[in-house]
């Protein structure tokens, strides 16, 4: 474990994520999501019963459909389980995030259509962490296509890179920045200038 030796404790609850980047055959692109929650001890549930230790409270699916200009073409979500009977019948409310698209503002699209009464706590989070599984699956698909616009119009002024100022690494006076994209390094060596 990287991280420094705890104290002792109990573990109690586990919520495990995973999500996964595919390119279909049609040029679509789909990012699914999947969580699920588990205790390490049984308990009695109003709508479940009993629930056994390590069985899921949660079991949550997301696939959400990209065409290659970052637009939202299809979601579905699939609650397997959930602790109470009416949780899966917020799934068809995902259908909102279509047509809107990843740029920035992603977390705050996601929010006003599907955050709240209006949507599943556990759901909409996988949602907002799909943009970034997004961008990485796409990533060579991306690059390839600015890479073949630039070769037919070498003339032309490189667009902003997309991936500028999303965090520490391709912050504008970061070495990164300035090795890929001088035009837009704005460290020191650029105040030199």
């Amino acid at each position: 474990m990287p991280l420094s030796k705890p104290a002792k404790r109990k573990h109690l609850h586990s919520r495990n994520y995973s999500f996964a980047g595919y390119e279909r055959e049609d040029g679509l692109f789909d990012i699914e999501g999947h969580m699920t929650d588990t205790k390490t001890y049984s308990f009695d549930s109003t709508f479940r019963g009993h629930v056994a230790a390590g069985e899921p409270i949660h079991d949550m699916w997301i696939r959400m459909t990209i065409n290659d200009s970052l637009e939202v073409i299809d979601v579905e979500a699939k609650t397997v389980s959930g602790p109470h009977a009416i949780c899966p019948a917020i799934n068809d409310q995902y259908k909102a995030i279509i047509g809107t698209r990843l740029v920035a503002g992603w977390n705050h699209q996601v929010r006003k259509a599907v955050s709240g009464v209006h949507g599943c706590t556990h759901l909409t989070d996988m949602l907002r962490n799909m943009g970034t599984v997004a961008y990485q699956t796409m990533w060579p698909t991306l690059n390839r296509k600015a890479n073949e616009k630039r070769a037919a119009n070498p003339d032309k002024e490189r667009s902003r890179p997309l991936l500028l100022n999303t965090c520490h690494a391709y912050a504008s006076d970061s070495e990164i920045v300035e090795r890929d994209w001088p035009e837009y390094y704005t460290g020191d060596t650029a105040k030199a200038d």
